[in-house]
């Protein structure tokens, strides 16, 4: 069960009301049912992911702290930060969400703190990485990761803290393969998994043969990261299966995407001072105003208008 509780802006969700976690992913992973959750770096991304159908998605470190706070993903947005970012994705996404929780923000007791806090916000699955605080984008250089011990500590630590020990999942990540090499990464992995995390996250592998040697000897269901100008190749989803992954997430795919639409947009606009003839199209107005809630702003206003 998740007790679910006010958050930090004082936003209430549900206060004082206990639910049964998402049990999707659990579903899931144990019919072996292989599923990819696209990334999510801010609410127009998860209104959009409701009208496509998408029963998971990821709320993605790197790309809500670049779109709320324009950051790179350092280690320099909080916890309070991002677990009112991953509520109100929750609440405005149809589907679970896979929530990117950094380090875990601190040692053992801020690891229980986070798990807690992600879960009373109704994220299903909560990823937590081996790095040194301040981590940094698992694609990026000048990662370190903590000693294996410290680790195991963390995934146990969280594991114990969560009210739904079958539905809210734990991901171990490890970042291991770039300072430590391709074996450590997956002794660590293992080790995780002996600790009692749900599912496996090996960062930022180099080749199809390493994604292949890693799930063959993976102790629980991995997941593969897409992040589109990363170091791991993009695969489909059947040939990620085939490997023998069990989900994958694709992190940056959405934020690229809007980030070059706005760009050829804005040179228009300044190019011609109009946003007439655009060679980029635009989304329906109208069916947006649908998508975000205004049908029911309307409906209120009616109810409530004074007769003239």
């Amino acid at each position: 069960m998740t007790i679910i509780a006010s958050q930090p802006c004082g936003r209430k969700i549900l206060e004082m009301e206990i639910i049964v976690s998402n049990p999707i992913i659990r579903q899931k992973l144990d019919s072996g049912s292989f599923f990819v959750a696209p990334g999510m770096q801010d609410m127009i991304a998860g209104t959009i992911a409701n009208k496509v159908g998408f029963e998971i998605v990821y709320g993605t470190g790197y790309w809500m702290t670049a779109s709320a706070l324009g950051l790179p993903d350092a280690g320099i947005a909080t916890y309070t930060q991002m677990v009112d970012r991953m509520a109100t994705l929750v609440q405005c996404s149809n589907s679970a969400v896979i929530a990117d929780a950094d380090t875990g923000y601190g040692g053992l007791l801020n690891v229980h703190h986070t798990v807690r806090g992600y879960e009373a916000a109704g994220v299903t699955a909560i990823q937590i990485e081996d790095q040194e605080f301040p981590k940094k984008c698992g694609h990026t250089p000048y990662k370190r990761c903590i000693p294996l011990v410290d680790m195991v500590e963390k995934i146990k630590v969280a594991c114990a803290a969560r009210h739904d020990p079958v539905n809210t999942l734990i991901i171990a990540r490890t970042d291991a393969r770039a300072g430590e090499g391709f074996d450590s990464a997956l002794r660590r992995a293992n080790a995780y998994a002996n600790a009692g995390a749900d599912i496996l996250f090996v960062e930022a592998l180099h080749s199809e043969d390493e994604m292949q040697k890693a799930c063959a000897v993976a102790g629980k269901p991995m997941m593969a990261n897409m992040a589109d100008g990363g170091k791991t190749p993009i695969l489909s989803a059947k040939t990620l299966q085939d490997i023998g992954y069990a989900c994958a997430i694709f992190p940056a795919m959405t934020s690229l995407v809007a980030a070059f639409a706005m760009e050829q947009a804005l040179t228009h606009l300044k190019n011609t001072g109009s946003s007439h003839g655009m060679a980029t199209p635009l989304f329906d107005f109208q069916e947006f105003c649908r998508l975000i809630g205004f049908e029911e702003v309307w409906k209120f206003e009616d109810q409530w208008k004074r007769a003239d």
